[in-house]
C-alpha cells in the first residue's frame, strides 16, 4: 500500500485540497524532495559531470516575438548528445528555453509549463506575463545552491502580453541570472555559451518592427553565427539533417517551425554564407 493512502485507496486530502495556485508551493508542502533545489548534493563541483544546453536566442517581432535554440548539448570536451530540444511552450502564448545543467534545466522546464497549468486551473485565469516570469524567477532562485555546486540553468522566457496596449509590441523578453533576478530585454536577448556572438550578430541586424518571418531567419542566422566561434554550439547539420528548434508566439498562440521550415531556411543561410562568410 502506498505511504500516505488510507485502505479505502483515496487520495489524501491534500491533494483534493490543493489550497494554493503555485505547484512548486504545493510540492514544497507535499514531496519537497521532488523539486529540483530540494536535492541534497555530495560535497564539490559536478560542472562536468552531466551535459550542458548552449546557445538561445530570442527576438522581439511585430506581433509576436520568436525563439531558437541550437541542438548540441556538450561534457567537457565531447558533444553528449547532437538533437537536444532547449526551446519549448511555456503554456499557449509563451516560451521557455534553457542554457545550462542540461536534466536540471528539462525538470525545471517541466515544472514551470505545470505551475502554469496548475495557477490556470485553480484561478481559473491566465497569469500575466510579468507573473510568468516572476514564477520562473522563484524556481531559478530554489536552484541556487545546485547552482553554487556547478549545476546551474539558466533560461530565455519569452511571450505574446495579451494585455498590451499595442499589439505590435506585444512581444517581451526576460533574461534571469543565476540568483533568479528577472529583467526584461529590449528587442533581442540570447543566453548560453555562445551568447556573445549570437548577441552581436543580433546587434547588427535587428531593427524595430521585424516581422516574424524576418526575425525567424535573424535568429537562424544569429545562431549560425554562435556555432562558428564556440565549439559548446551547433550548427544546422546538413548531414544528419539536424536543425535548430525555432518557435514563435503571437496573438494565435505558440507555434513551432516544421521540420521542412526550417531546413528551407537553414540550408538556405549556409548557402548564403558559402557566397560571403561574413554574413
Amino acid at each position: 500500500m502506498a505511504a500516505g493512502f488510507d485502505p479505502s485507496g483515496r487520495l489524501p486530502d491534500v491533494f483534493t485540497n490543493a489550497g494554493t495556485s503555485s505547484f512548486t508551493a504545493f510540492l514544497s508542502k507535499v514531496a519537497p524532495e521532488m523539486l529540483p533545489g530540494r536535492r541534497a548534493l555530495p560535497p564539490g563541483m559536478a560542472a562536468d559531470l552531466a551535459p550542458h544546453a548552449t546557445t538561445i536566442v530570442a527576438i522581439a517581432a511585430a506581433g509576436g516575438v520568436v525563439m531558437a535554440g541550437d541542438r548540441r548539448a556538450t561534457m567537457g570536451n565531447l558533444i553528449a548528445q547532437r538533437d537536444i530540444e532547449k526551446v519549448h511552450p511555456a503554456d499557449a502564448y509563451s516560451l521557455v528555453g534553457i542554457a545550462g545543467t542540461a536534466g536540471i534545466g528539462i525538470e525545471l522546464m517541466r515544472l514551470f509549463q505545470v505551475e502554469l497549468e496548475h495557477y490556470e486551473k485553480i484561478e481559473g485565469a491566465m497569469l500575466s506575463l510579468d507573473g510568468k516570469a516572476n514564477r520562473l524567477a522563484s524556481m531559478i532562485r530554489g536552484n541556487l545552491g545546485a547552482a553554487m555546486q556547478g549545476l546551474a540553468v539558466i533560461p530565455l522566457f519569452a511571450g505574446f502580453d495579451l494585455a498590451a496596449s499595442d499589439p505590435a509590441r506585444a512581444g517581451r523578453i526576460f533574461s534571469f541570472d543565476v540568483t533568479g533576478g528577472p529583467y526584461e530585454e529590449t528587442g533581442y536577448d540570447a543566453i548560453g555559451s555562445g551568447s556573445l556572438f549570437a548577441r552581436s550578430a543580433l546587434k547588427k541586424r535587428f531593427r524595430t518592427g521585424l516581422s516574424v518571418d524576418d526575425a525567424v531567419r535573424l535568429a537562424v542566422e544569429a545562431l549560425y553565427d554562435a556555432a562558428d566561434d564556440d565549439t559548446a554550439t551547433g550548427g544546422p547539420d546538413l548531414t544528419r539533417r539536424i536543425y535548430p528548434v525555432v518557435m514563435t508566439a503571437t496573438a494565435e498562440g505558440t507555434h513551432r517551425l516544421t521540420d521542412a521550415e526550417t531546413s528551407a531556411i537553414a540550408e538556405s543561410v549556409v548557402a548564403g554564407r558559402m557566397e560571403n562568410p561574413g554574413g
